[in-house]
Protein backbone atom coordinates (compact mmCIF):
# COMPACT_ATOMS: atom_id res chain seq x y z
CA UNK A 1 0.00 0.00 0.00
CA UNK A 2 1.36 3.27 -1.03
CA UNK A 3 0.77 6.54 0.62
CA UNK A 4 1.19 9.79 -1.27
CA UNK A 5 2.71 12.20 0.69
CA UNK A 6 1.20 15.56 0.93
CA UNK A 7 2.64 18.38 -1.37
CA UNK A 8 5.50 20.41 -0.05
CA UNK A 9 4.31 24.26 0.47
CA UNK A 10 6.74 25.93 -1.60
CA UNK A 11 7.42 29.46 -2.06
CA UNK A 12 9.21 31.24 -5.41
CA UNK A 13 11.98 33.89 -4.37
CA UNK A 14 11.36 36.10 -7.68
CA UNK A 15 8.48 37.53 -8.78
CA UNK A 16 9.90 38.47 -12.68
CA UNK A 17 9.41 36.85 -16.02
CA UNK A 18 12.00 34.07 -14.73
CA UNK A 19 10.00 33.86 -11.66
CA UNK A 20 6.73 32.94 -14.24
CA UNK A 21 8.48 30.39 -16.45
CA UNK A 22 9.38 28.83 -12.90
CA UNK A 23 5.93 28.52 -11.67
CA UNK A 24 4.72 27.78 -14.80
CA UNK A 25 6.85 24.39 -14.51
CA UNK A 26 6.57 23.63 -11.03
CA UNK A 27 3.02 23.55 -11.08
CA UNK A 28 3.26 20.40 -13.57
CA UNK A 29 5.29 18.76 -10.18
CA UNK A 30 2.59 17.13 -7.85
CA UNK A 31 5.13 17.15 -5.11
CA UNK A 32 4.73 21.08 -5.27
CA UNK A 33 2.05 23.37 -4.61
CA UNK A 34 3.16 26.91 -4.81
CA UNK A 35 2.10 29.66 -1.73
CA UNK A 36 3.34 32.59 -3.77
CA UNK A 37 6.15 34.85 -4.54
CA UNK A 38 8.57 36.62 -2.98
CA UNK A 39 9.17 40.09 -4.37
CA UNK A 40 9.33 43.70 -3.66
CA UNK A 41 5.82 44.51 -5.54
CA UNK A 42 3.22 43.29 -3.32
CA UNK A 43 0.40 44.53 -5.42
CA UNK A 44 2.12 41.93 -8.25
CA UNK A 45 0.93 38.55 -8.80
CA UNK A 46 2.53 36.03 -10.85
CA UNK A 47 0.48 33.57 -12.60
CA UNK A 48 -2.15 34.51 -10.44
CA UNK A 49 0.08 33.46 -8.01
CA UNK A 50 0.41 36.34 -4.98
CA UNK A 51 3.66 38.16 -4.23
CA UNK A 52 3.63 38.00 -0.41
CA UNK A 53 6.55 40.90 0.37
CA UNK A 54 9.59 40.80 0.42
CA UNK A 55 12.93 38.45 1.70
CA UNK A 56 12.32 39.76 5.25
CA UNK A 57 9.15 37.38 5.19
CA UNK A 58 11.60 34.46 4.72
CA UNK A 59 11.89 33.57 8.35
CA UNK A 60 8.49 33.96 9.56
CA UNK A 61 7.49 31.33 6.16
CA UNK A 62 9.76 28.68 7.65
CA UNK A 63 8.26 29.31 11.44
CA UNK A 64 4.94 28.80 9.49
CA UNK A 65 6.18 25.24 8.27
CA UNK A 66 6.65 26.69 5.04
CA UNK A 67 9.81 24.07 4.39
CA UNK A 68 10.54 24.55 0.23
CA UNK A 69 11.43 27.13 -1.55
CA UNK A 70 13.02 27.91 -4.84
CA UNK A 71 14.83 30.72 -6.04
CA UNK A 72 13.82 32.25 -9.62
CA UNK A 73 16.30 35.11 -10.09
CA UNK A 74 17.92 35.68 -13.39
CA UNK A 75 21.22 37.32 -12.17
CA UNK A 76 23.77 34.46 -11.12
CA UNK A 77 25.58 36.19 -8.30
CA UNK A 78 22.56 37.18 -6.49
CA UNK A 79 20.91 33.89 -6.87
CA UNK A 80 24.15 32.11 -5.58
CA UNK A 81 23.86 34.27 -2.73
CA UNK A 82 20.00 34.16 -1.63
CA UNK A 83 20.20 30.41 -2.28
CA UNK A 84 22.18 30.29 0.12
CA UNK A 85 20.25 33.05 3.07
CA UNK A 86 17.31 30.44 1.99
CA UNK A 87 19.39 27.00 3.03
CA UNK A 88 21.11 29.01 5.78
CA UNK A 89 16.96 29.43 7.11
CA UNK A 90 16.58 25.66 7.04
CA UNK A 91 14.67 26.01 3.08
CA UNK A 92 15.13 22.64 1.38
CA UNK A 93 15.43 24.27 -2.63
CA UNK A 94 13.46 22.60 -4.73
CA UNK A 95 14.39 21.89 -7.79
CA UNK A 96 12.15 22.98 -11.33
CA UNK A 97 12.26 20.66 -13.99
CA UNK A 98 9.86 20.53 -17.31
CA UNK A 99 8.27 17.72 -17.96
CA UNK A 100 9.31 18.84 -21.48
CA UNK A 101 13.14 18.30 -20.82
CA UNK A 102 14.87 15.08 -21.75
CA UNK A 103 17.18 14.36 -18.62
CA UNK A 104 19.48 11.12 -19.45
CA UNK A 105 20.50 8.57 -17.23
CA UNK A 106 23.19 9.58 -15.29
CA UNK A 107 22.43 13.15 -15.24
CA UNK A 108 22.89 14.45 -11.67
CA UNK A 109 21.38 17.69 -10.38
CA UNK A 110 21.98 19.52 -7.34
CA UNK A 111 19.51 21.69 -5.53
CA UNK A 112 17.35 24.34 -6.90
CA UNK A 113 18.09 23.96 -10.45
CA UNK A 114 15.96 24.50 -13.16
CA UNK A 115 15.39 23.37 -16.69
CA UNK A 116 13.20 24.17 -18.80
CA UNK A 117 10.92 23.32 -21.85
CA UNK A 118 12.98 21.58 -24.58
CA UNK A 119 16.21 20.71 -22.99
CA UNK A 120 18.14 17.93 -23.65
CA UNK A 121 21.12 17.10 -21.11
CA UNK A 122 22.56 14.00 -22.19
CA UNK A 123 24.29 11.07 -20.01
CA UNK A 124 27.19 11.22 -17.15
CA UNK A 125 26.20 15.22 -17.20
CA UNK A 126 26.84 17.02 -13.71
CA UNK A 127 24.29 20.37 -13.17
CA UNK A 128 25.39 21.94 -10.06
CA UNK A 129 22.78 23.63 -7.74
CA UNK A 130 21.14 26.55 -8.54
CA UNK A 131 21.99 26.76 -12.35
CA UNK A 132 19.71 27.86 -14.82
CA UNK A 133 19.51 25.01 -18.08
CA UNK A 134 17.09 27.62 -20.00
CA UNK A 135 14.70 26.76 -22.72
CA UNK A 136 16.03 24.76 -25.35
CA UNK A 137 19.49 24.65 -24.54
CA UNK A 138 21.55 21.63 -24.74
CA UNK A 139 24.49 20.25 -22.69
CA UNK A 140 25.52 16.90 -24.26
CA UNK A 141 27.41 14.03 -22.73
CA UNK A 142 30.01 14.32 -19.49
CA UNK A 143 29.52 18.01 -19.15
CA UNK A 144 30.16 19.56 -15.95
CA UNK A 145 28.24 23.02 -15.66
CA UNK A 146 29.39 24.70 -12.12
CA UNK A 147 26.91 26.12 -9.13
CA UNK A 148 24.89 28.87 -10.29
CA UNK A 149 25.58 28.89 -13.97
CA UNK A 150 22.93 30.42 -16.88
CA UNK A 151 22.93 28.52 -19.79
CA UNK A 152 20.52 30.68 -21.88
CA UNK A 153 17.72 30.08 -24.13
CA UNK A 154 19.33 27.88 -27.18
CA UNK A 155 22.50 27.42 -26.06
CA UNK A 156 24.63 23.84 -27.83
CA UNK A 157 27.14 22.25 -25.29
CA UNK A 158 29.04 19.43 -27.03
CA UNK A 159 30.53 16.63 -24.90
CA UNK A 160 32.83 16.96 -22.21
CA UNK A 161 32.38 20.84 -21.96
CA UNK A 162 33.18 22.00 -18.23
CA UNK A 163 32.12 25.33 -16.88
CA UNK A 164 32.74 27.37 -13.75
CA UNK A 165 30.32 28.35 -10.98
CA UNK A 166 28.61 32.04 -11.51
CA UNK A 167 29.14 31.80 -15.50
CA UNK A 168 26.32 33.41 -17.82
CA UNK A 169 26.37 31.80 -21.59
CA UNK A 170 24.35 34.41 -23.60
CA UNK A 171 21.55 33.02 -25.44
CA UNK A 172 21.95 31.01 -28.83
CA UNK A 173 26.39 30.29 -27.46
CA UNK A 174 27.89 27.26 -29.28
CA UNK A 175 30.61 25.51 -27.47
CA UNK A 176 32.57 22.83 -29.18
CA UNK A 177 33.70 19.38 -27.46
CA UNK A 178 35.97 19.36 -24.36
CA UNK A 179 36.34 23.19 -24.15
CA UNK A 180 37.02 24.76 -20.71
CA UNK A 181 34.83 27.82 -19.60
CA UNK A 182 36.54 29.45 -16.56
CA UNK A 183 33.77 30.77 -13.16
CA UNK A 184 32.44 34.02 -13.26
CA UNK A 185 32.69 34.31 -17.32
CA UNK A 186 29.96 36.06 -19.31
CA UNK A 187 29.95 34.90 -22.97
CA UNK A 188 28.02 37.09 -25.03
CA UNK A 189 24.93 35.84 -27.41
CA UNK A 190 25.45 34.19 -30.71
CA UNK A 191 29.17 32.88 -29.50
CA UNK A 192 31.32 30.24 -30.43
CA UNK A 193 33.64 28.54 -27.76
CA UNK A 194 36.27 26.94 -29.89
CA UNK A 195 39.20 27.76 -27.27
CA UNK A 196 39.00 28.00 -23.37
CA UNK A 197 37.86 30.88 -21.80
CA UNK A 198 40.17 31.80 -18.73
CA UNK A 199 37.69 32.59 -15.80
CA UNK A 200 36.03 35.96 -15.23
CA UNK A 201 36.28 36.56 -18.68
CA UNK A 202 34.03 38.89 -21.54
CA UNK A 203 34.22 36.81 -24.53
CA UNK A 204 32.34 37.61 -27.39
CA UNK A 205 32.11 36.46 -31.07
CA UNK A 206 32.40 33.56 -33.42
CA UNK A 207 34.77 32.62 -32.93
CA UNK A 208 34.87 33.78 -29.41
CA UNK A 209 37.38 35.97 -28.26
CA UNK A 210 37.94 37.24 -24.88
CA UNK A 211 37.60 41.20 -24.67
CA UNK A 212 38.28 41.95 -20.88
CA UNK A 213 38.50 40.96 -17.40
CA UNK A 214 35.48 41.41 -15.28
CA UNK A 215 36.93 42.32 -11.76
Amino acid sequence: MFHHALPNKTVIIGAGGHAKVIADILRHDPHVELIGCIGPDPSATVLGLTVLGGDELLPGLHKQGIRHAFVAIGNNARRHALAKHAESLGFELVNAISPRAYLASGVTLGAGVAVMPGCVIQPDTRIGSYSIINTGATVDHDGNIGMACHIAPGCHLSGNVTVGDESFLGTGTSVIDGMQIGEGCMIGAGAAVIRPIPSYSLAVGVPAVVKRTLA
